[in-house]
């Protein structure tokens, strides 16, 4: 991973040496925008993810007809249009013009535009609140600037990156792609987790959680809670020899539980 890294980061300092004379400039209607792998962009160089790669990201994602995908940086659209074929609604976030236009006749030629929408935008500008999936290819640190507004996102959005990380927040879920994609082949998954952290009541017992991204811990009644874990809006964890798990909708949480006394239980969360 940190080899791939560098990889990138060696082709930013040769492209800020380049002069690009495109970049910025209105597209020819005669002739169609060629982009350049390792050409300079507003926050970070444009390369391309592999289609294979683009296909492994929507498949770790499980990306339906159902979905509303947001891919910041979107470069080519390609991830925006694959995302379409499968009946998604895709948008594309890109702050060069050029890419916007080709991605739009790109679109066209593949028949998607009536589900693939591209716009010219500073993807930290931009609203995508409404997303279930979001899509990048950015580099850590963009990634960490933007991880905050991705962690108010609605609990079970789906996050998938392209090779790098959200820092300490470790991805759920990786998935790498061999032959013929040789640079840029690793998926990184993430589900937005509900936040949990603070005191729950359960029956006449209090529940606290300390929450690190999906990981919880804490204790129930007296007993340390283990295996604690968030995927989205379901929680799970083990305390007292059973196993508890549920579902939180705002400051309740309803479940089962296995084991022990079984039966059902019901969290609510003090102010």
């Amino acid at each position: 991973m940190k080899t791939l890294a560098k990889r990138l980061y060696a082709v930013l300092s040769v492209a800020m040496l380049i002069v690009v004379p495109l970049a910025g400039q209105a597209a020819d209607p005669q002739k169609t925008y060629t982009p350049t792998s390792g050409q300079a962009g507003k926050d970070v160089v444009w390369v391309p993810t592999p289609q294979e790669l683009v296909e492994q990201m929507l498949n770790l994602a499980k990306v339906t007809a159902q979905d509303v995908l947001f891919d910041l940086g979107s470069g080519d659209g390609r991830t925006v249009i694959t995302a379409a074929k499968r009946g998604a609604r895709a948008t594309g976030i890109e702050y060069e013009p050029n890419m916007v236009e080709l991605s739009k006749k790109n679109a066209a030629d593949a028949g998607v535009t009536a589900r693939a929408t591209f716009m010219k935008a500073d993807l930290f500008e931009t609203d995508f609140s409404q997303a279930t999936v979001i899509t990048l290819f950015l580099l850590p640190d963009i990634n960490l600037r933007l991880r905050p507004k991705i962690l108010d996102l609605k609990p079970g959005t789906r996050i998938v990156s392209n090779t790098f990380t959200m820092g300490d927040w470790n991805a759920d879920q990786t998935a790498t792609v061999g032959a013929p994609c040789m640079n840029w082949c690793t998926a990184l998954l993430w589900i937005v987790p509900a936040k949990v952290g603070g005191t729950w009541r359960v029956g006449a017992q209090e529940l606290t959680l300390t929450q690190t991204f999906q990981e919880i811990s804490g204790t129930l009644g007296p007993n340390p809670i283990s295996q604690g874990r968030l995927s989205g809006d379901e929680i799970t964890f083990v305390a007292n020899g059973a196993k508890y798990t549920g579902r939180v909708s705002g400051n309740q949480i309803q479940g089962s539980i296995t084991g022990g006394p079984g039966g059902n239980w019901t969290a609510t969360k003090r102010p």
